[in-house]
């Protein structure tokens, strides 16, 4: 069964898409946690972190790239933004098909809460 995002990429559920191109595309979260929150999901098909593979090493660059050119046009760069991978549920991962959020916008505080 197709994942959420492979329908997105496939064009059967519509998106705010800000960046497109043959490996990844990039659109606005529909539950943004930040005033800007993007994701940019690879179009091959990679569950989580723990499933890419060597070869996939290219691609993965290219997502951190696309974040950092979309962070520069959303005009978050100089006073920071954050990227995030999670990897399966302790992480909150909630489609499994790798995506990268980019967040930024306001103070987003600690990554996580020490207990």
């Amino acid at each position: 069964m197709p994942t959420l995002f492979e329908k997105i990429i496939a064009g059967e559920l519509p998106a705010n898409i800000v960046y497109r191109d043959s490996r990844v595309v990039a659109f606005l979260d529909i539950r943004p946690a930040a005033p800007v929150h993007i994701l940019i999901v690879s179009h091959k098909v990679i569950p989580t972190t723990d499933d890419i593979a060597d070869e996939d090493e290219s691609l993965i660059g290219h997502m951190v790239i696309v974040a950092r050119d979309l962070a520069r046009q959303q005009g978050i760069a100089k006073s920071g933004y954050r990227l995030i991978i999670n990897c399966n549920p302790d992480s909150g991962q909630d489609v499994y098909h790798l995506h990268l959020h980019l967040l930024g916008g306001r103070p987003l505080g600690p990554l996580v809460q020490r207990t």
